[in-house]
């Protein structure tokens, strides 16, 4: 069931879709007028790894279609999946209803946590995982004699969506700034401190990091619900990592205060870091866990939380109790976004044990280093699992500083498409996040497009 390319907007000339696209669309996270002065790109098709424009120009897909992707685009078996729901049922609500694909996927998404966190409260996308959680949390405690419990806390640096809760529990003032005066208060805790060692990450210490957190919580921990964080990688952040161990520290930390920790795997799970979550490589079962990007292996938006029955119970009683969670989408629990997680889930637990995503990873790691360390203009570069960066800097001693409008990063995002690929910026860094099923030669041609799109741009800037 693969795009046809016969579809009406495939059989418009480019130059239609371009003009159409200049008078209408509003891109996200994209300066119109940047965009609308720069080539447009136009993909009609997916194939594996590869994108492809209106032209029949391909493209490696470096941004994993915002990491999401897990296993190509136009996967036959996800194909299959998507197509054999869609004789079925296409969409049907979980709001006093229910689907048996919206089951089968709730009861396999509780054996992440091995039953742990058995019940799973569906939704269409991270921001809105994470919103369930913190209402959920939220509510636990009013309903269970604590209102004054009402505070989070975060880490510095901390990306957890765009709504006004995912906005007011993260660090990100690039992204929300201006909307400071609609949010509320959290409190931030300083992330692990490191080095950066030609693409590794040594960690001075992070018991400082640890000790910051103590302090708020011997201080505050009768007023603070929850604690949230990206385990062991914050993506927005710059992919910036954690030691291991880390979180089972601050999950320590959280039992001992008595404040829920809501684990943010929006994007660190289903084999991203080479395993189907973070918490299970670190031991660790929080009290609410959020997933979605590649839950639906980037086919359709669907989102889940996973938490425990003791949370559950609390939401139980008579209507007339005022109990019940009142929250819901739309599209919560999509049945074509269900039957497609599925399908994902049976392909990718031999993927990773296998190792083949561990060996990828291992490969993103040494062509990173090899294409980028001892450069004058790499400020920086790391690697873990399938996400990396590379920081880019002016050279030693020269005399021109780089200004933020310069979109040194961005200049060299567009150059990479020159080179067959497409890849999204950071200000003046790279993001590697390809596809969790990329093969070994794609993994060379990733790497090596942005050093030659690097080579490209940083010369003439």
């Amino acid at each position: 069931m693969g795009v046809s390319s016969a579809s009406p907007a495939a059989s418009r000339s480019t130059d239609a879709i371009d003009l159409a696209d200049r008078k209408h669309a509003w891109h996200p996270f994209t300066q119109m007028k940047e965009y609308q002065a720069n080539p447009r790109l136009h993909l009609v098709r997916g194939e594996g790894s590869w994108l492809i424009d209106t032209e029949g120009r391909k493209y490696l897909d470096g941004n994993a279609s915002v990491w999401t992707n897990v296993h190509g685009h136009n996967d036959p078996d996800l194909n299959a999946a998507l197509e054999k729901q869609l004789h079925q049922l296409a969409h049907v609500t979980l709001l006093g209803l229910n689907h048996p694909v919206a089951t089968e996927l709730a009861e396999e998404l509780a054996g992440l946590t091995n039953g742990k966190l058995p019940r799973c409260f569906f939704t269409d996308n991270g921001s809105n995982a994470v919103e369930v959680a913190l209402k959920l949390s939220f509510q636990f405690w009013q309903l269970t004699g604590h209102p004054e419990k009402r505070g989070v806390i975060s880490m510095s640096g901390a990306y957890h969506g765009d709504t006004f809760g995912t906005m007011s529990v993260g660090d990100n003032r690039t992204f929300h700034k201006r909307f400071t005066p609609w949010l509320f208060s959290s409190q931030i805790f300083d992330a692990p401190r490191h080095e950066e060692c030609a693409g590794k990450i040594k960690f001075s210490d992070a018991t400082q990091s640890l000790q910051a957190l103590e302090n708020i919580l011997k201080s505050q921990a009768e007023q603070t619900a929850s604690l949230i964080l990206e385990p062991r990688v914050q993506g927005a952040a710059g992919m910036h990592q954690q030691p291991a161990g880390f979180v089972k520290a601050v999950a320590q930390l959280c039992k001992q205060y008595d404040v829920h920790l809501i684990l943010d795997e929006v994007f660190t799970g289903f084999g991203r870091l080479s395993s189907l979550t973070a918490c299970a490589e670190e031991g660790v079962v929080p009290d609410f866990l959020c997933l979605a990007k590649g839950l639906a292996a980037g086919y359709l938006p669907l989102a889940a939380t996973l938490t425990s029955e003791k949370i559950f119970e609390a939401f139980q009683g008579e209507f007339s109790e005022g109990r019940t969670f009142f929250h819901g989408h739309t599209f919560s629990g999509n049945p074509l976004g269900c039957a497609v997680a599925l399908a994902s889930l049976k392909k990718l637990r031999p993927m990773i044990s296998s190792g083949q995503i561990a060996e990828r990873a291992q490969q993103l790691g040494d062509e990173i280093q090899n294409n980028f360390s001892n450069h004058p203009n790499i400020a920086s570069y790391r690697q873990y699992g399938l996400t990396g960066a590379v920081d880019f800097k002016p050279a030693d001693g020269e005399a021109k500083a780089w200004t933020v409008d310069m979109r040194v990063g961005y200049q060299i995002a567009l150059a990479a498409r020159r080179h067959g690929l497409v890849i999204r910026p950071l200000g003046d860094s790279i993001l590697f996040v390809p596809p969790i099923s990329i093969q070994p030669s794609e993994v060379t041609h990733l790497v090596q497009a942005v050093r030659r799109a690097m080579d490209d741009v940083i010369p003439n800037l």
